[in-house]
């Protein structure tokens, strides 16, 4: 459905969780999960009134493992 969103939500969890860049480099770690969580609200801004209502509320409320649940349940045909 939206691959692109999927992708920046897979990469946020990527930062979360690469503990050893959080334990060598904290700032860079911090600094990377700042710039992802920046994409991800302004991919939302431009999205904004387009997407499936649960969506839009999931990403509204920063619930980002639900929107990515439900992207991935979508694209498998499962709502």
């Amino acid at each position: 459905m939206h691959p692109d969103l999927a992708a920046l939500l897979r990469r946020r969890l990527d930062v979360i969780g690469d503990h050893d860049l959080r334990d060598r480099d904290p700032e860079t770690h911090l600094d990377l999960l700042r710039q992802v969580s920046e994409d991800l609200v302004a991919w939302h801004d431009r999205h904004r009134g387009s997407l499936p209502p649960r969506l839009e509320h999931f990403l509204s409320g920063c619930s980002y493992q639900k929107a990515l649940d439900y992207l991935d349940s979508t694209d498998s045909g499962t709502k």
